[in-house]
């Protein structure tokens, strides 16, 4: 055996538990799972080839229109705000005020708890009757809304609760600002811009691929929402308001025992989410100094 081949076979050696890993835990099961999506399949027979059919009755499914619609409208409201709120906490930390550090380690903790830790303690913070929320808003005269049992603001509960986990991106965002270089900011200041101007016109051009990155990021984590409301609200209480696309999913898969239709409903998912992926970059594209980084 040449040397070029010993070290050829010593690299796919190495590389070998990745290559295993990948075809038994994502190449394989995604392949199936496409198989499946066209086939009646409940896991406990053999899958039986229907062709389209799971497909054709998930566009007559009225819960799958509804789950499909309380998804969007979650995105649409904790997307946007995630992206200001992350920015904002983003340029208040990038400054050189004492105990920074300490700041930035409290912003960023939150993101780190546990996800059922999470759901029972904004349970307790929303609680209609003694929640502290509810509890601070009458303190100030303000009639506070029911966030659990009321259908219209069950979703918005569940996109403020969202902004508890923006320490992730706000850890991007600080490193996208620590490269901002600085003798744009002094040309700025020569011209006499505004702290508001140069936010504008220099900061966020300078870091709109991280922008971009964590946009396209918040697109395919609010599609894919599920631990937080199977938790807060079971069966997407109330009124089915926060049944999400993939608690019917999971519940298709698991609860009713149809995995090709779970199959094909994920795979409709993947297809929205590319898609969506897809006009974000487009959109964006004129926006986006790639240069900049």
């Amino acid at each position: 055996m040449t040397a070029k081949r010993k070290e050829a076979f010593a690299g796919l050696a190495f590389a070998s538990p990745w290559f295993i890993g990948f075809t038994v835990f994502l190449a394989g099961p995604l392949l199936m799972s496409m198989y499946y999506s066209f086939c009646d399949y409940s896991v406990l027979r053999k899958p039986v080839w229907v062709g389209g059919d799971n497909y054709a009755e998930i566009m007559h499914d009225e819960v799958f229109w509804q789950a499909l619609k309380n998804t969007f409208v979650y995105a649409a409201i904790s997307l946007p705000m995630g992206l200001v709120v992350s920015i904002a906490v983003a340029l208040l930390l990038n400054t050189n005020v004492k105990g920074m550090a300490f700041y930035r380690t409290i912003i960023y903790l939150p993101s780190l708890v546990p996800t059922v830790a999470l759901a029972v303690l904004w349970l307790w913070m929303f609680n209609g009757e003694y929640g502290l929320i509810n509890e601070t808003a009458k303190r100030f005269a303000v009639s506070p809304p029911n966030w659990l049992g009321d259908p219209l603001w069950s979703k918005p509960a569940l996109a403020l609760m969202s902004l508890w986990g923006v320490g992730g991106a706000v850890v991007i965002y600080l490193a996208g600002l620590q490269d901002v270089p600085q003798s744009l900011y002094e040309a700025a200041d020569l011209d006499g811009a505004s702290p508001w101007r140069k936010t504008w016109h220099v900061t966020l051009p300078m870091i709109s691929p991280v922008i971009q990155f964590n946009m396209i990021m918040g697109i395919i984590g609010s599609l894919q929402v599920f631990s937080e409301p199977y938790i807060m609200f079971p069966g997407g209480a109330p009124e089915r308001s926060t049944y999400m696309y993939t608690m019917y999913l999971f519940d298709n898969a698991f609860t009713f025992q149809k995995m090709g239709y779970a199959s094909a409903m994920g795979w409709i998912l993947f297809i929205l989410i590319f898609i969506l992926t897809m006009l974000a970059l487009k959109g964006s594209d004129k926006r986006v100094h790639t240069g900049a980084m």
